[in-house]
């Protein structure tokens, strides 16, 4: 299960992300998707997550920002993983690890950019690799084989030897996207606006 803030290519392309590390595990996983319109609404989302579980959901991730989902979570007994922050303090035994956004000093550095008079627009793409995200620590409960196998893929996204959005990748309509050998650029990850096969949204 899916807790969706916005359906803007952002969203869209976190909730492929996910769909397709799943599925390279269990090729028959199916993600589904609830959209709350909302980047902070512990409410909606909180019901999003219950509405998930009962449809038999047994993961939630999302790209809201309350720990609500992961309340839910831990209340029934389901695994989840936070976003934006580390929200293990909310859901100790639920949360299994978080996507936490180190953005402070790109704040920093914009604004001193701005009292230099040297800042530009641009897009910007920091992430694991410039330590603007990082990820939260593991759950005790995942297998050492199973961090060992994340931690791969964090690494090789860091050093660029994986690349999360690698073909071959077909949408939700079984067309091919994305041929074997080729990966999908920034640009068109910036106006992603269809999902990958699995994804029930």
């Amino acid at each position: 299960g899916y807790i969706g803030s916005f359906p803007i290519p952002e969203v869209v392309m976190g909730i492929n992300a996910f769909t397709l590390a799943a599925r390279r595990i269990n090729p028959a996983l199916e993600t589904r998707v609830i959209w709350v319109n909302s980047w902070y609404d512990p409410g909606r989302e909180a019901e999003a997550a219950a509405t998930l579980i009962d449809q038999g959901a047994d993961i939630i991730s999302q790209h809201t920002d309350s720990p609500a989902p992961l309340q839910v979570a831990e209340e029934r007994g389901v695994y989840g993983f936070g976003q934006a922050s580390d929200m293990q303090a909310f859901a100790p035994n639920a949360q299994l690890t978080a996507i936490v956004d180190d953005w402070g000093p790109y704040y920093i550095e914009r604004c001193q950019a701005i009292l230099d008079g040297t800042w530009e627009s641009h897009m910007v793409w920091d992430g694991l690799a410039k330590g603007k995200v990082v990820i939260a620590p593991y759950n005790p409960v995942i297998p050492e084989a199973v961090v060992a196998a994340a931690e791969a893929v964090r690494t090789g996204i860091i050093d660029n030897t994986v690349h999360p959005f690698s073909g071959p990748i077909h949408d939700q309509a079984g067309a091919l996207r994305v041929p074997e050998g080729e990966t999908i650029d920034d640009e068109v990850l910036a106006a992603m606006d269809w999902y990958v096969e699995g994804v029930q949204a």
